[in-house]
Parts: structure tokens; C-alpha cells; sequence
């Protein structure tokens, strides 16, 4: 399975913003672009001016903002396009929807990891049931209905228990039901665009992908 090997904190100084692709570490001081500022990453990035982007620049770097907030790679990102297409209603927002409805974003947003990098290998690694089963694909779709829990002996794993506890205060999406005490959410509706990121212009991939 192809993967991103390099820094990931490079990815967010050069969309000059932050991904949240490190967990807590992107609340924190040590946080790149809290240090460094949204410079570009290499050696020369204090000195490189940021560009003012228009038409296919901005089309491009907006996709791959997306691209690398969901951490796939542009085979996979391009087919979810196509199947966005191929659906009903608003295309920029049925290709978030679909990406918000990988298993690996749902196990971020329900709080079992801190990030969807952390989630993904979680998947990989078959600690994530659904509806009692374990899926260990990370861009397996959920449904309404579905349950999404941690194996019985993944239960005290001091990384999901740490991220679960995290989830508590800064809230999960309106789409995920926690269920009381237990540590599993039910996938209740799907996800909305007011669910996701707001700083996502989607329209701009639509009309990068559509020339």
C-alpha cells in the first residue's frame, strides 16, 4: 500500500496552515508552523516569498491541501472524484463526504487516534471493529448504522485511551453518537458539509479536475 514516508510537518508549512497531521503535537508550542511560522519548508524557506496564486495554481495547491489533510494519495483522491460525479447533488460536496466517510477519518473524528495518520494505522493494524467485525481497511465506508469500537484487548492501549480522553473535551461531529459509557460510536446520519473544514474551497477542485 503506497504511503507518505517523508515529514509531515513539511506538508503543512507548504499549504501554510495547519493539517493536524500530528495529533496533539498541532495544539502544542513545538508545533512547526508555531515555530517556524508558515515559511516554506527546506533550507531556503526563510528566504522564499509565498506567491500570490491564481486560477490553476490555486486549483492545484487547494487540492493538494485536501489531499494531504485526508492523507491519500492522487490515484485514490482522483477516483473518489469520479465517483463523486457519478452521484447525486453538489460534486465538490459529495467528494468531501466520501472522503469524510472513510473509516480511517471516522476513527479520527470519533477520538480512538489523534490524528487520521495515528487512525489509519490503527485500522491497518485490525484495532477497529465494525458492528462487532474487525475492518482493517482504512478507506472502508461507513454507513448510517454502523458501530464503530475497539477490539476487546486494544481496550487499554494508552495511545486510544489518551485520544479518546482528549475527544471528550474538544468535542466530536454531530454525525457520531458516543455510546454512554462504552467506548464506541454509532455512525447516527451522514456527514454534512457544515461538518467539515471550512477553510475547504471544493468548488476550486471541482474546476481543477474538470478541464
Amino acid at each position: 500500500m503506497a504511503r507518505y514516508r517523508d515529514a509531515v510537518c513539511r506538508l503543512c508549512r507548504r499549504e501554510g496552515m495547519k493539517l493536524f497531521l500530528k495529533g496533539d503535537r498541532c495544539f502544542k508550542p513545538s508545533c512547526a508552523i508555531e515555530k517556524r511560522g508558515t515559511q516554506p519548508p527546506g533550507q531556503h524557506g526563510a528566504l522564499a516569498r509565498r506567491k500570490v496564486l491564481a486560477g490553476y495554481g490555486q486549483q492545484l495547491r487547494e487540492k493538494q491541501k485536501v489531499k494531504r489533510m485526508y492523507f491519500v494519495l492522487e490515484k485514490q483522491f482522483r477516483n473518489y472524484f469520479e465517483k463523486a460525479v457519478r452521484q447525486k447533488g453538489v460534486t465538490g460536496e459529495n467528494l468531501l463526504i466520501l472522503l469524510e466517510r472513510r473509516l480511517d477519518n471516522a476513527v479520527y473524528r470519533a477520538g480512538f487516534a489523534t490524528s487520521r495518520r495515528q487512525a489509519r494505522q490503527l485500522v491497518s493494524h485490525g484495532h477497529i471493529l465494525v458492528n462487532g467485525r474487525k475492518v482493517d481497511i482504512p478507506s472502508f465506508q461507513v454507513k448510517v448504522g454502523d458501530v464503530i469500537s475497539v477490539k476487546e484487548k486494544s481496550l487499554k492501549n494508552p495511545h486510544i485511551v489518551t485520544a479518546w480522553e482528549t475527544a471528550s473535551g474538544r468535542g466530536r461531529p454531530q454525525w457520531l453518537m458516543v455510546n454512554g459509557d462504552q467506548m464506541s460510536v454509532t455512525v447516527t446520519a451522514l456527514p454534512r458539509r457544515e461538518d467539515i473544514d471550512a477553510n475547504i474551497n471544493e468548488q476550486l477542485i471541482v474546476e481543477l479536475y474538470s478541464k
